[in-house]
């Protein structure tokens, strides 16, 4: 790149705020170009915060930049799984062994304020709002953008997009035939009520993650700083007990007294939540390459967007940002060494938390409440105490470290594997020993 080149950034969400802090940080003049009017002077879209979990991986990049404990000041410590039934007591399932480990609920738009404000800071980074990309010539670097005053004509040297699940600029790498897409939609949708403050003070337990498996559905609820907290229904879209099945107010408290009843009396507005806030979609993306001659270049949900099972969409964007910085590192710089780097260097663990998460989620609705997946969790902190460091379980090893995500993949399966034949030697032991038994009784 020349002196008076700079970097394009479309999207400035989340990955986008992050990644223009770190290319500033190495010195570049960023350019950032949002669809959407400054979020921070405005209302968030009714119903589609999502609020993130917020765990190592994360933590770790925004660490790197010196935003961990701003970011952390309005987080809130999640230790554990708070497993509500329809009938019976509540279950806390501690996410790590010693239940010390937590992930952090914390605002998407708080986090997304947060990286803007410090993207701004930096020197030679600006952003443009109420751009919204129409066309993208990969061989030049040409971009137009429709704005609220008219068409606006850019160029730039290298352009990456971070502009999301529906990313803009994929979708002009796949107008200009260079690169191919594939969407796996789940037949689920999502849509979020609210659980004000109770007395001034949360109405459920504030350090968990709180879920109501329902076998083909679930809802899950996570804390706020302002006490309250964000709920979110995973339900299928279409069939008995779906979005579609419910449209008027009687039948939906009738539902939700069956199937949630410990949630109608905490949820004032929950028939009007429901009623008024949109149906999001649940699916993941998969394209290839993530980048087109060294001067285009996919990042975060726009090159991989997966399901919010495991909690890992944001943090396995940040990833992304630390490995384009260490690829830059590995390759001085030379943008058409480092795209195809990070391509190469993410791939395998973008498709494994990929298909991480779509397991969590059957996890999650359908075996969190089962008696034989609790066991289950209790024999696996038994094997962490008796070999602590050797046996790790999947969860910990995603959420509370850096390992790459393909190596946990392999690392569980090994596991497993070892546990799948201990326990078939332990079986054959004891069907001997019993045999040794019975023929010592016949001799008697």
């Amino acid at each position: 790149m020349t002196e008076n080149e700079e970097i394009t950034i479309v999207g400035a969400g989340l990955t986008g705020g992050l990644l223009a802090c770190y290319l500033a940080r190495r010195g570049y003049r960023v350019r950032v170009y949002e669809r959407r009017p400054d979020p921070r002077k405005g209302t968030v879209e009714r119903g589609r915060s999502i609020n993130l979990a917020l765990s190592e991986r994360g933590l770790d990049a925004l660490r790197r930049i010196g935003l961990e404990k701003q970011v952390m000041a309005d987080a809130l410590p999640m230790r554990g799984r708070m497993i509500h039934p329809v009938q019976g007591e509540l279950d806390f399932q501690p996410y790590s062994l010693a239940g010390d480990r937590a992930i952090n609920s914390i605002s998407r738009g708080a986090l997304n304020n947060a990286l803007l404000d410090a993207a701004e800071a930096w020197p030679g980074v600006r952003i443009d709002f109420e751009h919204r990309l129409v066309a993208l010539d990969p061989e030049t670097g040409d971009l137009g953008f429709d704005t609220p005053d008219g068409p606006v004509q850019a160029t730039a040297g290298v352009i990456l997009g971070t502009d999301g699940a529906g990313s803009a600029v994929r979708g002009q790498l796949l107008a200009h035939d260079v690169l191919t897409e594939r969407l796996d939609f789940l037949d689920y949708g999502y849509k979020e009520l609210t659980i004000p403050p109770s007395n001034g003070d949360f109405a459920l337990a504030p350090d968990a993650l709180h879920i109501w498996p329902r076998g083909t559905s679930m809802m899950i609820a996570l804390p706020n700083p302002d006490r309250s907290f964000t709920c979110t229904l995973f339900w299928p879209n279409s069939g008995t007990n779906s979005f579609a099945s419910l449209g008027s107010p009687a039948a939906i408290e009738r539902h939700f007294r069956t199937h949630y009843p410990d949630v109608l009396p905490l949820a004032p507005d929950l028939v009007d939540d429901y009623l008024h806030n949109p149906v999001g979609m649940l699916g993941t993306v998969r394209c290839a390459p993530w980048q087109y001659g060294g001067r285009v270049g996919l990042l975060g949900d726009a090159a991989h967007a997966i399901v919010p099972f495991y909690g890992q969409g944001a943090n396995c964007a940040f990833e992304d940002v630390v490995e384009l910085d260490r690829c830059l590192d590995e390759t001085g710089d030379t943008w058409d060494l480092a795209l195809p780097l990070l391509d190469a260097q993410r791939r395998e663990n973008a498709e494994a938390i990929a298909q991480m998460a779509l397991a969590n989620f059957v996890e999650m609705r359908d075996k969190v409440a089962s008696p034989v997946f609790q066991f289950g969790k209790r024999v696996e902190h038994v094997l962490e105490r008796a070999l602590p460091g050797r046996y790790v379980s999947r969860y910990e090893l995603v959420s509370f470290s850096t390992t790459p995500y393909a190596q946990v993949q392999r690392r569980v399966r090994r596991q497993h594997r070892i546990l799948g034949a201990a326990s078939a030697g332990a079986a054959v032991l004891l069907g001997l020993l019993g045999a040794v038994a019975v023929r010592r009784g016949r001799r008697r």
